[in-house]
């Protein structure tokens, strides 16, 4: 029988406790990855960020974490990089990850008929890809432990097609059934990989369509919630998918998109 919670905030921390929990989350140094970052950091959990351009001192990456008491380790890595993917892969599975998030994603806005092999190329490897890398390394070392949690950072396009972004789609597409086909195989060892779905988000990934006032005028009124999300919308999401409190769950992608799916 289950010990009973002294108080709300022992339930809260049983529920969504990560103390002691070490997370990886690339694509650390802005946006999502940073919320990501500070959300699970707040939560208990110490944080090593990745990014291609992360400095090994000062960042709001590091001040974030910090300030939660926890402790910060930047590494660098250009996720469309094959070499350096699989570098990091083997560096990430000799530090028993217990978290495993991988947001770092890159996008590239062209008609398909202008859509070349180069961009469609470039953006399954860093959306994909490396994905995957990092999640066979990392996961290889959780199934043998038998416990782990892998969040990917899909997409709402996972679900829909897009408008000129045929590369990304495709790439999003995938990753939600990748995180599907590795929870098929790793739950029953005791390891939950779960997506996210961000729909439309304020970030530098969304800069030029908030800067269309037709365009995100468009978008906007198809919102339930008539606003854009902002990253720690997001963060709340993969700390629940991290937590506790999603035990039972494997291979969801849980849409976060203020209700456009559902439009």
């Amino acid at each position: 029988m289950t010990t009973a919670p002294s108080t709300s905030a022992d339930y809260t921390a049983r529920l969504f406790g990560l103390t002691g929990r070490l997370a990886v989350v690339t694509g650390a140094s802005r946006g999502i990855g940073l919320a990501v970052a500070e959300a699970l950091a707040w939560s208990g959990a110490d944080v090593i960020g990745v990014s291609h351009s992360l400095p090994s001192g000062a960042s709001d990456a590091r001040a974030a974490v910090e300030a939660a008491g926890r402790t910060f380790t930047p590494l660098r890595a250009d996720l469309a990089d094959r070499a350096a993917v699989a570098a990091l892969a083997t560096d990430l599975a000799g530090r028993d990850v217990d978290i495993l998030v991988n947001n770092g994603g890159t996008i590239r806005r062209t008609p398909a008929v202008a859509h070349t092999d180069e961009d469609f190329d470039h953006v399954l490897d860093v959306n994909l890809r490396s994905a995957f890398v990092l999640s066979r390394e990392v996961g290889r070392t959780m199934v043998a432990r038998g416990s782990g949690r892998i969040v990917n950072v899909a997409s709402m396009l996972s679900f829909q097609g897009g408008i000129t972004v045929p590369g990304y789609t495709a790439s999003k597409s995938a990753l939600a059934g990748l995180t599907r086909a590795l929870a098929n195989e790793w739950a029953s060892s005791g390891v939950h990989v779960n997506a996210v779905a961000p729909g439309y988000v304020a970030t530098a990934n969304t800069d030029d369509l908030r800067a269309d006032r037709s365009r995100a005028a468009e978008i906007l009124g198809r919102i339930p919630a008539h606003r854009w999300a902002t990253p720690s919308d997001v963060a709340g999401a993969v700390v629940f998918l991290c937590s506790p409190a999603a035990d039972y769950v494997h291979g969801a992608v849980l849409p976060v998109d203020g209700g456009w799916l559902a439009r």
